[in-house]
Parts: structure tokens; sequence; C-alpha cells
């Protein structure tokens, strides 16, 4: 017989998102029903940011002992054993797991179901023998990898971000599908571990990102070895005795001894029987308002499932606009100008706000783009890592639209930007701070300071301060 809860919140996916809503609603004191068919953690902690973020990391170590001669430090070849960096990698998933376990959330009261949940009318759903019933539904399902229409992809084996964590042997050649973010960190990671590797991507690598920036990652990882083919159409996936062949589109064939697809993600919704609630969705996800409401008053979607912002710091960000707007009744609306992304290629590349190609349509000539090349920062010259430029977008009364960034820890450097577009704050704020020298936090005073660089030594301000140097000392 079924068991009927009424909890005042139901969460169903146990991932970024529906985790930092459950955690949160419970220590206000609410009663919280979790609901989570799969692992705890979701994408990010099982299959996405923390296990790759791990095996970059070896990657880089890896790299650099390749990369000691500038500093005179003779180069050597390293020793990689590939099923020591997955056990490296696993250990780490492993260290962090008990922040999202069902024990942790009993502790704080949430009371946790390891069932497939789907909905029986608009505020209840069915998880296993339980009964729901509550006017604050959550969804918080995540995403998974899109598998292109490839003929014969499905015929052969191949990774996605979902399964090539568990593998221990090291490819040969690792052909990648897919030139965007997660590709193309795989590609460079898997390079610098000993493989061979070659990205096919149909139209440009990281096309989502200002290509001035973008150029420089290309050029990196071209450097290293990775062959990128850009442009380029896969007729067919087929199988050969050594592994996969993708035949191309424009023909010739390109085979390898394993296939990892990175076309991006699908919001995951299957199974939830939305329409019986009432909840409007397409192939693009859960449609909500810029409040995270769906078209049902009593459900709200967060995260990768609503299909805005497929990032974990978008989760966590969406979930906190839910408790703040649905728990606290104060206005909570997504503002899709602070949302900022990274790449942890080497070097990274990070965004926030508006790039140049976006700003030009939307503001026309009311633009003014900053530079400051990595190449002219002393830590980075300390470094010998140069490679990079900051690039920003103001408007011309110096309001901050956007910035961009491909540089060492970009991802770290792109904050103070962030501060900027939450802030609204002008370029001017950026040029009066002092940091610590040296350092790469420089980069971002630097970037700002040239707004004014061409006033400030314009013949006009030169014979201001000549007529001003002639005036008595005070």
């Amino acid at each position: 017989m079924s068991a009927t809860l009424t909890p005042d919140v139901c969460i169903v996916g146990g991932g970024s998102a529906g985790l930092v809503v459950a955690a949160g609603a419970a220590q206000l004191g609410l009663d919280v029903v979790l609901v989570e068919r799969a692992l705890m953690g979701g994408d990010c902690l099982n299959f996405g940011c923390v296990p790759s973020k791990a095996l970059i990391a070896a990657a880089r170590v890896a790299q650099a002992q390749r990369s000691g001669a500038a500093f005179g430090i003779a180069p050597v070849e390293p020793a990689i054993d590939f099923g020591k960096v997955m056990d490296h990698v696993a250990g780490v998933i492993a260290s962090l797991a008990p922040n999202d376990s069902v024990e942790r959330f009993e502790k704080l009261g949430v009371r946790v179901l390891a069932e497939e949940a789907r909905f029986t009318g608009r505020t209840e759903l069915q998880a296993g023998s339980h009964r729901i019933r509550s006017k604050r539904i959550v969804l918080a399902t995540g995403s998974r990898p899109t598998v292109p229409p490839v003929p014969g992809l499905t015929e052969v084996p191949h990774f996605t971000n979902e399964t090539i964590f568990a593998n221990r042997i090291l490819p040969s050649h690792l052909v990648v599908l897919g030139g965007g973010p997660i590709g193309l960190e795989m590609a460079q990671a898997f390079r610098r571990l000993g493989a061979r590797v070659t990205v096919l991507e149909a139209a440009t690598c990281l096309a989502k990102d200002d290509p001035e920036l973008a150029a420089i990652v290309v050029a990196r990882l071209r450097r290293e070895g990775v062959e990128l083919h850009e442009r380029t159409r896969v007729a067919r996936i087929e199988r050969t005795a050594g592994g996969i062949a993708a035949v191309l589109e424009q023909g010739g064939r390109i085979e390898g001894s394993h296939l990892l697809v990175a076309t991006g993600r699908t919001p995951t919704t299957d199974g939830l029987d939305l329409d019986r609630a009432g909840v409007a969705h397409d192939r693009h996800g859960i449609t909500v308002d810029d409040s995270l409401r769906t078209s049902n008053r009593n459900v709200w979607a967060i995260g990768d499932c609503n299909g805005r912002y497929a990032f974990t710091h978008m989760a966590g960000h969406e979930a906190s606009l839910f408790i703040r707007g649905a728990l606290f009744r104060a206005p909570a609306k997504l503002d899709p100008s602070i949302v900022p992304w990274a790449t942890y290629t080497d070097p990274e590349l990070a965004q926030v706000g508006l790039n140049e190609r976006d700003a030009r349509a939307r503001h026309g000539g009311d633009v003014k783009i900053l530079r400051w090349k990595f190449a002219e920062n002393d830590r980075a010259q300390t470094e010998r890592d140069t490679d990079g430029l900051v690039k920003v977008v103001t408007d011309r009364r110096g309001r901050v639209l956007g910035a961009g960034i491909a540089g060492p820890q970009a991802g770290e450097l792109i904050q103070s930007w962030c501060l900027a577009l939450a802030g609204r704050l002008k370029v001017s704020t950026l040029a009066s701070f002092v940091p610590p020298y040296p350092t790469l936090g420089e980069t971002a005073k630097r970037a700002a300071g040239s707004y004014y660089t061409e006033t400030l030594f314009a013949p006009r301000t030169q014979r201001l301060v000549r007529f001003l140097a002639r005036l008595p000392v005070w």
C-alpha cells in the first residue's frame, strides 16, 4: 500500500541544484523530501566537473615534466601509469562524496527516497511505493550527454563523459566527436597523458566563446599535438579490427582505438510524466520564467533540466533563487548578464557577460574594447606562461558589459569581472584598486586602465599638464 507524504518541499534530483535546495530548506526548518533515482551528487560529482578536473590536474603534472627547458631543467618524458591516474580520479570523487551523501542529508532532516519519480497530478508525485503531495515541487533532474544521429554510432563502443572515467586503459588513439569545452578539455588531457588525439568538429571549436580568445586555446592544443579538424562532418561510424573509424562526408576516414562523444548535453525529463502536471516542456528542456517557475505555479525547474545554463555554478545559483523567491517570497529573478563560464584547458578560457560579437549586435557603435596581453604581465613572464589575453567590453560611458580571458588561471581571474557585472560597476572601479605585485590579477587593473589611455595621453591633456606645471607649487 502506498504511503502518502506531504512535505513542504519535494525535490526531484539529487545533483548540485537539488542538494542546495534540500540543504537550505531543511536548515530553515521545513519538511523536505528528496527523490533521486541514481547517484547522489549527480553529474558534477560522478561524471563531470570533479573527475574531469582531477584528470586535467594529472595531465598538467605530466606536461610540466616535458616543459622544463626554459627554466634550465632538463625535460623528461613522464612515465605514466594510467591505471593509477584513474585511481587518483576515483579517490577525488570518493573524498567529496560524503558532502553529497544520503547520510549527510538525512542528518540535516531530509527524507531521501532512492526511487524514480513521476507526476500523477499537478501537485502529486509517485516515487516507488510513496505518494507525495506538495505545494512546492522542485525539478532538478539535470542533463545527459547528447548522442548525435550519426549512422553507425549506436552500433560501436563509445565513451561519453558518463563512462570515460571508468576506463582504465589509455587509448592509443582517441577520436573525439565535438570541439566544445568537454571535447577540448578531454582532448588535451589525454594527449598530455600520452594518447594520440583527433578532434572532429562540425562547425568551429569553442564556437560559443569569443573567437579571438578561442583561437588562443586552439593554437595551444595544436602545438601540443592535438589534431583538430574543424568544419568536418562525419557521415558514419564504423567498427574496425583495431577500434573505430569515422568516415567523413567530404571524403576520407579517421581510424582510432577509442571514440569519445562530446557533442553537448540534453535536459533529462524522461519518465516524469510532465504533461500530467501541466508542465510545459520541449526538446530544449522544461520551460520556466525568470523566477524559474514552470507553467504549473506549484512546480519550479532549476539547473540543467530547464535548458538555460548547463553549469554547476548556475545550478547552485538557481537553487538559491528558488529559496529566496519561493520560500522567503522575496524578489528573485535570473539575470543572464551575470552568468560566467569557464573551459579548463591550458590556457583556460573564461567569459562573463557579453562578448564583443554580442555587444556590437546589441549596442552597435556604443562599444569600446579593452585588451591586455599576458605577455605584458610580470608574473606571467616569470612563470614562462604568457599565452593569453584579457578582453573587456564596455560602453562609451565606461560601464562594463562583459569580459573574457584566455590565459593561465582564467577561471580565477574572471571573478573580478563577475563582481563588476553583478555590482553594475564602471571600469573606473577596476582601474583604481591596488593588486599585490607580482600577480596575474594585475591584468584586470591594466586592462581597465587602458580605457583611459587614449584620453589621458591625448594632446589636449598634455597641454593642460604643461600649463599646470608652470603654476606655483601648492
